[in-house]
């Protein structure tokens, strides 16, 4: 039997709301944008499809806070910690923004704690132990020498952000996606007007204009990885996740670049996944867990020149000559060709003689290491909380006796196939000036909308830091008509799929794409294949597309979120038919591939479109500059505010 739909139905129903600053995604990267516009003075209103207290990829919390350079223990430099990541990706990287991350992301920490988040052990838990900092109680992972990545409890961080918006006067639009970015060309620039947003409940609509907007939204998902069957389970961020601000800024001619970069599934592959993290993750939240095989025999951690360590503690400390680690385990200039479970090479270890299956074995870990891990880290991380710590534990689970299996090929959740891909691990995203405005004249983006993201720390340094200059930028601007015959058109188009009958249900579509992704965007790439697919994409968009169904403003917004998936998903097969030669850092296989190519095509592809036509042009690596200097010169006013207190 059907139940009846619990919300007001206002189909049909628009209003016009003006603001100074608007922001949408109301993730870390979204909080944090809307709290510096706020101090900044400006009107804001903050729109996010679920609910802001629990919303976003770090909505449910997580366990470590990467590249607080400035905390007082850290002896790692921004300018050391930002080269660093670049020369990691082979110089496919942001130094814009990662830079904001190590120069501002323990500001956005210590603001954090003022907002009532958790930090630091303030109970003396692990009073003693090597990572904990005894004048502080700051508690470090990974390098313990270092001291750049902090534990936190990231569980109370979001509801605490939604207490300090509400108590500066943010407006927060809840259960409202924001599906259209409005622009116009204003003196030849194409130009921010603001955006159209739906209530997922009742179905109105609500026309946004706005001085500058910033984009916080996720990066793409369910591009080739879904099962209709069990979309929980399709990737590793929250389901509705799926890159609606990468659509919106593309279709409305907003540059990215990387695009073409896809890693080979890591999570959630989806129907056959396990729990993220659940065991063995040396990534992050498990390094650096005992790991033994099947007969009980340790698997020797190594460290960058091959030398086994015999403690625990070396695992978190550089050896000599060895500057810092690069997180989780990541060590640079490894000169062996082996790494111990650090990777967890699943392959190479079977060759030295270790017996699968393996597992994660805490009960040879201090006491204190023992509890970080298994108490704090996979307490605190979201997707552990409650399916590996709160599920284990109710069913006997005994972490100084117990031993986990570690499943798939190592950290991952399952064992994927090539042409199951994700946009993980530093992926393409919107390209930005020092100030973080996109070609988009008054329109911004930070957090997972950057090309290579990052993780917690990033997000929110980004966000804040787009929120000052999306406050300088709304400053003495016009509020700019919008398209009325335009916007009426995008209004029916995002309604059709309640007054179609018989229609397509979503997954079918969504399944459609995915499948076409893996066929002819999947590990190797080549001309022919990309073309097949871009016909197919443009086949299902304007033939299965045009026959989706919704019974409700909830499926409405999944046939919302199928659209953008189609249109990132052209977007990323334009973005390899870009790139002629194939490219190690950027996960990029083709088999049309040369070397002549390849040399002249070392940097970074954009691409965007102009009345439908795809464009693009090539940016050199290091196109940023001198970090430091660049940096300073644009934020005087904040360095002396950090001063002065």
């Amino acid at each position: 039997m059907e139940m009846e739909w619990p919300y007001d139905n206002e189909l049909n129903v628009t209003e016009v709301v003006d603001t100074d600053v608007l922001v949408l995604g109301g993730g870390l990267a979204g909080c944090h944008a809307a709290i510096a516009a706020r101090r900044a003075g400006k009107n804001v209103i903050l729109v996010e499809k679920g609910a802001t207290v629990r919303s976003g990829s770090a909505g449910t919390g997580f366990d470590h806070w990467e590249m607080a350079c400035t905390n007082p223990c850290c002896k790692v430099t921004p300018e050391e910690m930002t080269y660093a990541l670049v020369d990691e990706q082979d110089h496919y990287s942001n130094a814009i923004a990662h830079y904001i991350e190590t120069r501002e992301g323990y500001d956005r920490l210590l603001d954090m704690e003022a907002f009532g988040g958790k930090i630091r052990d303030t109970e003396g838990e692990f009073i003693g132990a090597p990572f904990r900092d005894p004048k502080t109680g700051l508690m470090f992972a990974y390098d313990y020498t270092n001291c750049y990545t902090l534990r936190v409890w990231g569980s109370t961080f979001k509801p605490s952000l939604v207490k300090e918006l509400k108590k500066l006067g943010v407006k927060i639009y809840d259960h409202t996606e924001a599906t259209t970015l409005l622009t116009k060309i204003v003196n030849g620039k194409n130009t921010n007007v603001g955006a159209i947003g739906m209530n997922v409940h009742t179905g109105k609509i609500t026309i946004f204009r706005s001085h500058s907007t910033i984009l916080t939204m996720s990066r793409p998902a369910r591009v080739w990885l879904f099962n209709a069957d069990t979309p929980g389970l399709c990737e590793f961020r929250p389901f509705q996740s799926i890159g609606s601000g990468h659509a919106m800024g593309y279709r409305a001619g907003m540059e990215f670049t990387m695009m073409e970069k896809s890693v080979k599934g890591e999570f959630s592959a989806a129907g056959r996944s396990y729990p993220p993290y659940g065991a063995g993750n040396n990534h992050n939240t498990w390094y650096a867990a005992t790991m033994v095989d099947a007969r009980g025999v340790e698997i020797p951690y190594v460290d960058r020149d091959g030398n086994e360590l015999k403690t625990v503690l070396e695992r978190y400390t550089p050896v000599k000559g060895q500057k810092f680690f690069l997180k989780g385990g990541v060590i640079d200039e490894p000169k062996y060709e082996y790494r111990g479970p650090e990777t967890l090479n699943y392959g190479e270890l079977v060759k030295r003689g270790y017996q699968l299956p393996f597992f994660a074995d805490l009960s040879k870990m201090p006491d204190y290491e023992r509890r970080v891990i298994w108490g704090m880290m996979v307490g605190e991380e979201g997707k552990t909380k409650i399916p590996i710590l709160k599920n284990y534990t109710d069913r006997g689970f005994d972490p100084t006796k117990h031993i986990l299996q570690s499943y798939g090929t190592g950290w991952q959740s399952a064992t994927f196939l090539d042409q199951e891909r994700q946009l993980f691990g530093a992926p393409g995203g919107i390209i930005t000036n020092w100030e973080l405005m996109t070609n988009i004249d008054g329109v911004f983006a930070a957090g997972d909308q950057l090309y290579a993201s990052d993780c917690a720390g990033f997000a929110c340094a980004t966000g804040y830091y787009a929120g000052r200059w999306a406050a300088k930028f709304a400053s003495d601007k016009p509020y700019y008509d919008y398209d009325k015959e335009y916007v009426n058109k995008e209004i029916e188009a995002l309604y059709k799929p309640l007054f179609t009958e018989d229609g397509i249900d979503w997954r079918e579509v969504n399944m459609a794409v995915a499948k076409c992704m893996q066929i002819y965007c999947g590990g190797t790439k080549c001309d022919e294949n990309l073309k097949q697919g871009l016909l197919l994409l443009e086949d299902i968009e304007a033939n299965d597309f045009t026959r989706i169904s919704a019974r409700n403003p909830h499926e409405l917004m999944r046939c919302h979120e199928v659209r953008d998936i189609i249109t990132v998903s052209k977007m990323i097969i334009n973005a390899c038919l870009l790139r002629h030669a194939s490219s190690e850092p950027l996960y990029f296989v083709r088999t049309d591939s040369n070397n002549e190519i390849k040399e002249k095509e070392k940097g970074f592809i954009t691409i965007y479109q102009e009345n439908g036509i795809v464009k693009s042009r090539m940016v050199p690596h290091d196109y940023w500059g001198d970090c430091k200097v660049e940096y300073e010169k644009r934020n005087k006013d904040y360095m002396e505010e950090r001063k002065n207190g």
